[in-house]
């Protein structure tokens, strides 16, 4: 099988790239991370968006290089909805060397959905250096910024939390 998976990861065909990335939830989470590792940079965004979103799951056979690519990915890519999958792994992994750079991107991104999904994931990382952020991410012009924001405050447990949320 690793075979077949090896040929689709390489082929030219953005639909037999993808293919390879469903085949790799069916093989061993050791190997299936080697080909994430390559798939992670592809110039397809659907490719690079549905390999980052594994890493969620299969990022925790190397947290430390899942650190770095996530890093990479939620920094460098161009693409909102791949920043977005990253800042969902690293919530998902718990990666909380991240929270700067989830904070900085926050802070610096127009895009919604990536604001969204940092907003998300720190309610996931339990980091309660989060807390500031969620409280500003309150007053986000998106009305599903705030919600996750109030989700994610629950999430982190702090009653100094509670007191940004009543109103």
């Amino acid at each position: 099988m690793s075979e077949s998976i090896e040929s689709l990861v390489n082929s030219e065909n953005k639909g037999e790239r993808i293919k390879a990335l469903n085949m790799l939830r069916e093989i061993e989470p050791a190997i299936a991370f080697g080909y994430i590792k390559k798939l992670v940079t592809d110039n397809n965004t659907r490719v690079r968006y549905a390999a980052v979103s594994q890493l969620a799951t299969i990022g925790s056979q190397d947290l430390n290089e899942s650190l770095t690519i996530l890093r990479d990915r939620l920094v460098n890519d161009t693409e909102p909805d791949v920043q977005a999958a990253a800042a969902d792994a690293i919530g998902a992994l718990k990666l909380t060397d991240a929270f700067e750079d989830l904070q900085n991107l926050y802070q610096s991104t127009p895009e919604w959905l990536v604001q969204f999904s940092i907003v998300a994931a720190l309610g996931e990382l339990g980091d309660p250096r989060g807390l500031q952020l969620l409280q500003t991410a309150l007053t986000n012009e998106t009305s599903l910024v705030q919600t996750a924001a109030i989700g994610s405050i629950g999430e982190l447990g702090d009653p100094n939390g509670v007191e940004s949320i009543t109103p």
